[in-house]
């Protein structure tokens, strides 16, 4: 199989994907299961770029290495998604849309969905690169990207976990959550998602230069950040927080990065920060 002819077929799969996750969302009512099945359908995706044979070559070693590390975070991050969406939580962003969009919220929600499809291709593309990187055997670049792929899922199940803890404690009720990997970014999680691909990228590139394309996996965490950080992930989110929680939730924000973490700026009192992860 050719690689235009496995990026073309997985495109489409990734398109029929997303057409059925809004199904999903529709019929529930339960926006949480688009990002569960898009958790899944990118790391199950990239995984097939990764190991689908292209011309005579022998499997990999790093082919192998790479779609495991892919099928591991779609894993822990689609079963987290899902238990929260079985568990009834409701991703505010989602909600908020509907309010914007009123009666057309059920078309524009289709193509939005088809550009996460979209989005997805581009991380799947990101996998598939590294996985291709022709250096023999496996490299201190190899074990480097799985030890921030480690790292990284790591601390978003921290960071996961410390909300749910904190959100479970009836006296923290209305208040926002800075605490543990919360004091020092308001989105701890979205942080650690963003170094799962940075590691494709470490395992792409070949410093020897013969493998220009590996640097074109980077794609894949300046699109995850650019979604993160000015699209789908902090501006709606944080939005919703403010109209939700006000005043504390403003000064939470002037006193803990967005992003990039850093010591809190001040002293302040703990409160739920809602975070929709």
């Amino acid at each position: 199989m050719t690689g235009v002819v496995a990026i073309v077929g997985v495109a489409i799969c990734l398109s029929a994907t997303m057409a059925w996750a809004w199904l999903m969302a529709l019929w529930t009512g339960r926006s949480g299961w688009i990002d569960a099945i898009w958790s899944f359908a990118t790391g199950l995706f990239g995984a097939a770029l990764a190991l689908i044979p292209m011309g005579d070559d022998a499997l990999t070693h790093r082919q192998l290495l790479v779609a495991a590390m892919a099928l591991f975070w779609s894993l822990r991050l689609g079963i987290h998604i899902t238990m929260r969406t079985l568990s009834g939580g409701e991703d505010p962003r989602y909600t908020q849309l509907r309010v914007e969009w009123g009666r057309g919220y059920k078309a524009r929600l289709f193509w939005f969905l088809q550009i996460q499809a979209l989005a997805a291709l581009v991380l799947a593309l990101s996998i598939m690169i590294a996985a291709r990187n022709p250096m023999p055997g496996l490299t201190l670049g190899d074990g480097t990207g799985v030890a921030l792929l480690a790292a990284a899922i790591m601390g978003e199940a921290v960071a996961d976990r410390q909300l749910s803890r904190f959100r479970s404690d009836p006296l923290n009720t209305g208040k926002i959550c800075d605490t543990g990997l919360w004091r020092y970014t308001r989105h701890p999680n979205y942080v650690f998602e963003w170094l799962v691909w940075v590691a494709y990228a470490v395992i792409a590139i070949d410093l020897t230069g013969n493998y220009p394309q590996g640097w074109l996996a980077f794609a894949g965490p300046f699109l995850m950040y650019w979604l993160l950080v000015h699209a789908s992930g902090i501006p709606p989110l944080e939005a919703h927080m403010v109209r939700s929680r006000g005043d504390a939730f403003r000064a939470y924000q002037r006193r803990v990065n967005a992003f990039w973490p850093g010591l809190p700026k001040g002293d302040g009192a703990s409160q739920d920060n809602g975070d929709s992860r």
